[in-house]
């Protein structure tokens, strides 16, 4: 099995032109079953490959998976043993009868223009070297559609001023995003002046700074983004997804394709990109 994992990745990377994401993800699902399936028959009480897919799966909802973590594993292991029939390397596909848990799909939270420019205009109220960072990171996710991990992951030399873009690494994969001239010029600015007020340790490598001079962690963003949220009236409608999913509507309502956006997203699989097309969004 582990061979035939193998040939179905390279398929999926010289024939599918799969992203890194997308390989790394079935990649990790795939090893996750031959773990299980050989633990199993190591026992000898299941000898069905049928029989310990069904029990793979009722083993991932012990482990109390999100039904939709829990449905992507099956696909994977659907896809895989279609491939491997399809090709000729087995006879029977055990995974054929296995039906994968259903997953509630909720509409993204996103703003529109004026509820974003009333968020952004809480942090130019101020003055403070803490506010220009403020602005400079709700501009930048608006802009990129970062996830709040990877805004906060960021190194200085993860910005590229001269082609206008960001460098970043998400699960061992590594993609650039790029940004505009006023981006840009943001950025420029942040790091000459707005930054350093914030630096206290010149050896200190994160981009985004807490009042203390240490890099500044999702929780502390994500209060920092309540706190907005708050004041603009729109307590109700921010979570830390809320600048990805504006970005990604917005990316799709000008007239980005759907692999491009994916891939701007660093999503594994377009299914999770596809939710953005949703009727109800495309008002």
């Amino acid at each position: 099995m582990e061979k035939g994992i193998g040939t179905f990745l390279e398929y999926l990377a010289n024939q599918k032109k799969c992203s890194p994401n997308t390989l790394a993800a079935y990649r990790n699902d795939l090893n996750q079953l031959v773990t299980y399936i050989e633990a199993e028959r190591a026992k000898g009480l299941v000898n069905s490959n049928s029989e310990l897919l069904k029990c793979y799966l009722l083993n991932l909802r012990e482990k109390r998976y999100a039904p939709a973590t829990s449905a992507r594993k099956i696909a994977s292991a659907k896809s895989f043993f279609k491939f491997m029939v399809n090709s000729g390397r087995s006879r029977e596909n055990p995974a054929k009868s296995i039906v994968s848990p259903r997953v509630s799909k909720h509409s993204p939270s996103f703003l529109s223009l004026p509820e974003y420019n009333r968020l952004l205009a809480e942090p130019q109220k101020l003055s403070t070297p803490e506010a220009k960072r403020d602005i400079v990171m709700l501009e930048l996710l608006y802009a990129t559609g970062l996830r709040v991990s990877e805004l906060v992951s960021l190194n200085v030399d993860d910005v590229d001023l001269g082609r206008s873009g960001i460098r970043c690494v998400h699960s061992g994969s590594k993609r650039r995003i790029p940004f505009d001239h006023h981006i840009n010029q943001l950025m420029r600015d942040f790091l000459k002046n707005d930054r350093l007020d914030l630096l206290y340790n010149d050896k200190e490598e994160a981009l985004f700074l807490n009042w203390r001079g240490n890099r500044l962690t999702r929780q502390g963003f994500w209060q920092i983004l309540k706190n907005y949220a708050s004041k603009a009236g729109l307590g109700d409608k921010i979570t830390p997804h809320t600048l990805r999913h504006t970005f990604a509507i917005n990316k799709l309502r000008s007239g980005v394709d759907l692999q491009s956006v994916q891939q701007i997203l660093g999503h594994a699989y377009i299914s999770s990109t596809r939710i953005y097309k949703q009727p109800t969004l495309s008002r």
